[in-house]
């Protein structure tokens, strides 16, 4: 099963990132193999639809599910429509959300917030 995170910065001893649509790096892990592979986050500089792009990223990468603190509606429909499972974190950090996940404790993410349309704008 490959599953992905949302984190600040490209090492396993990172944190989990709480925007998932403009996350610098997203986590790749095989959680069977045990193997780890970060990706720039190529939608996090983009002018709008982030969520959309990034959830259609992970789409593309072929993850079954998300480990993330929260999630946008948009990000969110791109996700379930693929049939992707969003679990919510319990903490900052990337070993201990990889821990709980494998060992069952996370819980499925049911509050989708609305997004933060215009970002960057006041």
């Amino acid at each position: 099963m490959k599953i992905a995170i949302p984190v600040t910065e490209n090492h396993f001893d990172g944190n989990v990132c709480p925007s998932f649509g403009r996350t610098p790096y997203y986590l790749f892990y095989d959680v069977e193999g045990k193997r780890e592979e970060f990706l720039a986050n190529q939608a996090a500089d983009s002018p709008g639809g982030a969520g959309i792009q990034a959830a259609q990223f992970l789409v593309n990468q072929k993850v079954s599910a998300v480990l993330a603190p929260r999630l946008g509606e948009n990000a969110a429909q791109v996700l379930k429509g693929a049939g992707i499972l969003v679990y919510r974190t319990e903490n900052d950090s990337i070993q201990d959300s990889l821990l709980a996940f494998e060992e069952g404790r996370l819980k499925i993410l049911d509050e989708i917030h609305p997004g933060f349309h215009n970002h960057g704008e006041k």
